[in-house]
């Protein structure tokens, strides 16, 4: 289970080369916001000579490409998908439409560069623009290759012009509530893991963490960071305590000896299948 992301800008050496050493589950390499119009193309070398150096295990190694509407998408994946990453990042994404179409796309070039097919999986960013925020609200968004959704706010700021998305005490204002939640919702019934996105503020580790812990009460499963420090706190946070995991344990368990019917009882306690899907999603995170 993957429960860290940490985005690297594609242009910059200096933290591509630390990043090798991040206790991160995956990296995402940026081609997107963190990297300028005029490096957008030096990016694109750059990004697939440093995962070709890395080769194959480590790191989950994750790209996020510009988005269809700039007219890069197709350059990046064609640069990119010559070093086989694991996934890549779709932002902006606004349709099933435009996963379809990331999908013909990465079946193209998988043949083209003797990749197995459909080994590369895609990551979407569903709520960045209102459109985008309607149609996942709205439709089922599925693909064999996704793995999971995630939400921005910074974007979704831009295009409704909101001067910030959170009141003086730092709680979401209900715009961004509703982004977060559907993001979550989307991903559960998509069957794909809900990704928290970033928290600007990596100065602020007590507010990160807050967050973090919200996200998990909330049904997340991992989280995205932009900066080094980011990444124990997501690791520690998302990964199931001890408690969890024997209270899990135990509610298998107890499904066993009943039979594994409908409902059984532990500790003088109820528990129907709901409790053992909790469960068995808890020692799957494991």
């Amino acid at each position: 289970m993957i429960r860290s992301y940490l985005f690297v800008p594609g242009d910059d050496l200096k933290k591509l080369d630390r990043s090798k050493t991040s206790p991160a589950d995956a990296l995402i390499y940026d081609l997107e916001d963190s990297v300028g119009p005029e490096r957008k193309e030096a990016a694109r070398v750059i990004v697939r000579d440093h995962i070709r150096a890395l080769g194959a295990g480590g790191h989950h190694k994750v790209v996020r490409v510009n988005s269809f509407p700039t007219g890069l998408t197709a350059g990046d994946l064609a640069v990119v998908m010559q070093a086989a990453p694991d996934s890549i990042l779709l932002p902006k994404c606004e349709s099933q439409a435009e996963l379809d179409r990331l999908g013909h796309v990465l079946d193209a070039l998988e043949a083209r560069e003797g990749i197995a097919a459909g080994r590369t999986k895609v990551l979407a960013l569903v709520t960045e623009t209102a459109p985008a925020v309607l149609v996942a609200a709205s439709t089922r968004l599925s693909h064999p290759r996704l793995t999971a959704l995630t939400w921005g706010a910074e974007d979704l700021s831009a295009d409704i012009g909101a001067v910030a998305k959170a009141g003086p005490d730092g709680v979401l204002d209900d715009t961004f509530k509703y982004a977060r939640v559907v993001c979550l919702l989307s991903a559960s019934a998509a069957g794909v893991t809900p990704l928290d996105t970033v928290y600007a503020d990596f100065r602020d580790l007590q507010g990160f963490e807050a967050e973090c812990v919200t996200a998990k009460r909330m049904g997340f499963l991992s989280k995205m960071a932009i900066h080094p420090s980011q990444v124990e706190p997501i690791n520690r946070i998302f990964s199931p305590s001890q408690a969890e995991l024997d209270w899990a344990r135990k509610v298998v368990e107890a499904f066993a000896k009943s039979g594994n019917g409908g409902v059984t009882q532990m500790d003088g306690k109820m528990l129907d299948k709901p409790h053992l899907k909790l469960a068995q999603r808890l020692l799957g995170t494991a």
